[in-house]
C-alpha cells in the first residue's frame, strides 16, 4: 500500500470507523464510513486522491493525533 500521503489505514466494521494515519504522523478517524469506501480505497491507485474525493468532506471526523 505505498502512498506518499497515507502511511496506513484501518477499518473497524463494528463502528464503521475508518482510521487514517498520514505520513506526517497525524491520525484521523472518519465516522460512519461504509465498508465499500474502505475496500475501494484499499485498491485505489492513489490513496490520497481517493481520500480527497470520497472521504474528506463526506464524513464526520475526529483528529486523534
Amino acid at each position: 500500500m505505498p502512498s506518499s500521503v497515507v502511511a496506513a489505514m484501518n477499518y473497524d466494521r463494528e463502528s464503521a470507523t475508518l482510521t487514517i494515519i498520514f505520513v506526517s504522523g497525524m491520525v484521523y478517524a472518519y465516522k460512519n464510513v461504509p465498508e465499500k469506501i474502505y475496500q475501494a480505497m484499499k485498491i485505489a491507485d492513489s490513496k490520497g486522491t481517493y481520500l480527497n474525493r470520497h472521504v474528506k468532506g463526506n464524513f464526520d471526523f475526529e483528529k486523534l493525533r
